[in-house]
């Protein structure tokens, strides 16, 4: 079964190049990317169930041993990042299908390198493999940017390929400051290596260390380096932000894997360095996207300000990098995921609806089907803004109770329930706006009509229950979640896995 671990990226991998031969045939293009995208689901699923048993599984690409080939490892954290994408990705395509693919011919290959890219960085276990699958997802997304064209996707495509290329080549820097004072990039191998560099090189350990951390907030959206989202979310494709709602998690991933696996509490001259960092940065980042939610006139900024927001609350749990917080960090993380691509994928319904208002959050004539896209919008905002009885209330219950330890409780808890209000605020005005003041307005809109085989509020419904099926099983998902957490601190099994079973922890004194 390990041979499997692959098949999260190549099935996308193939299945890309395949897609651009029949951009000519835009029907039997369809039908291949969505059967591409339910067997990655299918794969997701059984590498989760795989998963389940704990064991930690290496893939060695071509037979090479590690450290000296590439390696892709299957572990809780690995699989549970995986099955997530899949669901996002399965239902994204779903809403692709009812039109959004047709106002280009290469939607779909870049879909696919997409996935492949975002599979790769949570399976890989090389640091300069990582790099390269953070480029195949990157390029993949800036096409995906630029879908359907515009002059404003156009200006803020050109936004966001600068800052994502500044991100690149900082972490192209860090991978060989890293391999210059270790002489690996093997994950593993790293985790043994950071605690035998010479003191003389302990310097270049830590800054390719904060390099790494400062690529990964990038990508996290972690304030001050969360400006280039609202502006590239709001710009993008409504299923193109949906999808980019599993993006920021691998900034997220990547974070919690280095800074455990490699730079964790036995990470010698770089132990747990971007630690002191990520709670501040982590509260003004919820301070950042509250404030946006609430001062939005926009129901894709809002949407938008809500992601920065919800960051901020996983980041929190994830800066205590314990199992307490990474369990609760885990469960946000499934939660903000699904709700984050239900709301990108009911704007695009709403704002279709609404004529030349789109998603202005201004009182407009009653659009066609008003009382069912209420409904979801009501599901949808309570479960964003953390009410009961939905995960988002759970999620946040767990983080509050992860922190009651912490030196900075007291400041925690004011921050995340004051900013949670404020997020309550923004949706419930917003929601009054969209549906109760319409009423008001003189007019209707004639019902839409769907483009595709699938009903357009199929994918977005989809998610909801996802979100509500976390709340059901919140037992078994949490129980799952903390097994994971206990794995990903306890790296030595890792190592074995990865390196052999003879693998021992290196002195961190010891010179090279």
């Amino acid at each position: 079964m390990s041979a499997w671990i692959v098949a999260p990226i190549l099935v996308p991998g193939l299945a890309a190049p395949l897609l651009l031969l029949l951009r000519q045939a835009p029907n039997l293009q369809r039908r291949v990317s969505f059967a591409a995208t339910a067997l990655l689901c299918l794969a997701s699923i059984s590498l989760f169930v795989l998963a389940t048993d704990g064991a930690v599984r290496p893939y060695l690409l071509g037979g090479w041993p590690a450290p000296f080939g590439i390696v892709l490892v299957l572990d809780r954290l690995s699989a549970t990042m995986v099955l997530l994408s899949g669901i996002l990705a399965s239902a994204v395509m779903l809403h692709v299908l009812n039109g959004w693919d047709e106002k280009g011919h290469h939607f779909h290959p870049l879909f696919q390198f997409q996935l492949m890219g975002i599979n790769g960085a949570f399976l890989t276990g090389d640091v300069f493999n990582l790099f390269v699958f953070f480029e195949v997802m990157l390029i993949a997304s800036y096409g995906l940017l630029l879908h359907g064209g515009g002059p404003r996707r156009l200006g803020a495509g050109f936004q966001y390929v600068a800052i994502k290329l500044l991100g690149s080549t900082l972490f192209l820097f860090a991978v060989g400051i890293i391999y210059g004072v270790t002489g690996t990039l093997n994950m593993a191998d790293l985790a043994g290596r950071v605690g035998q560099v010479a003191a003389g090189d302990a310097a270049l350990l830590r800054t390719g260390a904060l390099l790494l951390f400062m690529v990964f907030a990038l990508k996290a959206a972690l304030v001050p380096l969360h400006w280039w989202l609202p502006t590239a979310y709001a710009a993008a494709p409504a299923p193109v932000a949906a999808l980019f709602a599993i993006m920021t998690k691998v900034g997220t991933y990547s974070i919690i894997r280095m800074f455990t696996l490699i730079f964790g509490t036995d990470g010698g001259m770089a132990a747990s360095i971007a630690a002191p960092w990520i709670m501040p940065a982590a509260l003004a980042t919820l301070v950042i996207g509250a404030v946006g939610v609430l001062a939005s006139r926009v129901f894709t900024d809002l949407v938008c300000f809500a992601v920065v927001w919800s960051m901020g609350s996983l980041l929190v749990a994830v800066a205590l990098f314990d199992v307490e917080g990474l369990t609760a960090g885990l469960y946000y993380t499934l939660h903000s995921t699904l709700i984050a691509g239900a709301l990108f994928l009911l704007n695009d319904l709403i704002a279709s609806r609404r004529g030349r208002w789109r998603d202005d959050l201004e009182p407009s004539p009653v659009m066609a089907n008003a009382a069912l896209l209420g409904g979801l919008f009501f599901l949808a905002a309570v479960a964003m803004s953390g009410l009961p009885p939905l995960s988002g209330f759970i999620g946040k219950l767990m983080i509050l109770d992860a922190t009651r330890a912490s030196s900075s409780a007291v400041w925690i808890w004011v921050v995340v329930l004051a900013t949670s209000l404020l997020v309550i605020i923004g949706f419930g005005r917003a929601g009054t706006t969209l549906f109760w003041k319409s009423e008001a307005v003189e007019g209707t809109f004639e019902a839409q009509r769907s483009t595709g085989r699938v009903a357009p509020f199929t994918p977005a419904v989809f998610l909801i229950l996802g979100t509500a099926l976390l709340s059901v099983a919140a037992g078994p998902v949490t129980r799952h979640l903390e097994a994971t957490a206990r794995q990903v601190i306890s790296p030595q099994p890792y190592i074995e896995a990865v390196l052999g079973p003879s693998t021992q922890p290196r002195p961190e004194n010891e010179v090279r």
